[in-house]
């Protein structure tokens, strides 16, 4: 089961193969957002508050794209080499 904080490999998409922790996860779209993958780029509007312009930002990507990365496996494999 996939859950915030985990390890996953992106299997499908753009970011093929690239690797990265899940930071959030939308249950009931079964949607989660990946670190460092699947960026978007979004044009923010200037406020009192935040400074605007154009800023990048990860975006959700479908569950069934995505594989769990097991520990014990990248721990042998970083021992061959």
């Amino acid at each position: 089961m996939i859950k915030k904080g985990s390890k996953v490999k992106i299997l499908v998409g753009k970011d093929k193969n690239k690797d990265g922790e899940v930071m959030e996860i939308d249950r009931a779209n079964n949607r989660a957002k990946v670190k460092g993958v699947n960026m978007v780029k979004k044009h923010v509007k200037t406020t009192k508050e935040k400074k605007g312009g154009i800023i990048s930002k990860e975006n959700f990507i479908h569950i069934s794209n995505l594989s769990i990365l097991d520990g014990k496996k990248e721990k042998k494999v970083e021992a061959k080499k």
